[in-house]
């Protein structure tokens, strides 16, 4: 975390991994063979998601490129129907956790995400209505990690950069909002969430349940 912080007055959360399930790095390890950090480097830098999660292109023509430059041994139409089940709903306490930050300062979420995954259940999740702002890529046409995304976070707020405190689970995006002046921690779940909004003065310690994800419902 970037101790030269300001006192903390809006804190961004990643989705995926910290508020919600995300099973995409585990299919994504079977199907490649590719280790955790190789997965994240290689897909937060593919032209074609990065096309698709900016919303610049179809589900389809997403589905064709990954599956071809990634030499992945299923059809485009078998890769879709995997990648929809992707996303599996929020973890307990996501709701809590945001509750009791929001009685504190405002919170958004900040998260590289397709309009597949909204429409298949995202975009009724109750804890979205709980975000005071939400980022989401393929609305904004920005993407993690580049820093202009956080850049857009701050011009829509009105935060300085080391005002805002950004959980996300995933190493690079936390780097590269760090390089920008956010105080940024690498997360997984709710409870190390929790944790690092305590250790920041956001929240007082308090009991949020533990991560365990909500049975998906369609």
């Amino acid at each position: 975390m970037n101790r030269g912080a300001e006192n903390v007055d809006l804190v961004v959360f990643d989705l995926g991994g910290v508020l919600a399930g995300f099973d995409g790095v585990s299919e994504l390890k079977r199907l490649t063979g590719l280790d955790d950090a190789e997965l994240w480097r290689r897909w937060l830098t593919c032209p074609w998601v990065r096309t698709y999660e900016s919303g610049q292109c179809s589900s389809e023509a997403f589905a064709s490129g990954v599956v071809g430059d990634w030499e992945l041994p299923l059809s485009p139409q078998a890769f879709l129907e995997a990648f929809q089940q992707w996303v599996t709903g929020p973890y307990e306490g996501a709701c809590e956790i945001l509750e009791a930050v929001k009685q504190q300062v405002p919170v958004a979420c900040l998260s590289n995400t397709n309009e597949m995954h909204w429409a298949a259940g995202a975009k009724a999740w109750p804890l979205m209505s709980v975000f005071d702002f939400r980022f989401l890529s393929f609305q904004i046409g920005m993407l993690k990690p580049d820093p202009q995304v956080f850049r857009h976070v701050c011009e829509v707020t009105g935060r300085r950069p080391s005002q805002v405190l950004f959980l996300d689970d995933n190493v690079i995006n936390v780097e590269a909002a760090t390089s920008v002046g956010f105080a940024a921690v690498h997360v997984r779940g709710v409870s190390q969430a929790q944790r690092a909004l305590i250790d920041a003065r956001v929240i007082p310690d308090l009991a949020v349940t533990p991560q365990q994800p909500v049975p998906r419902t369609t």
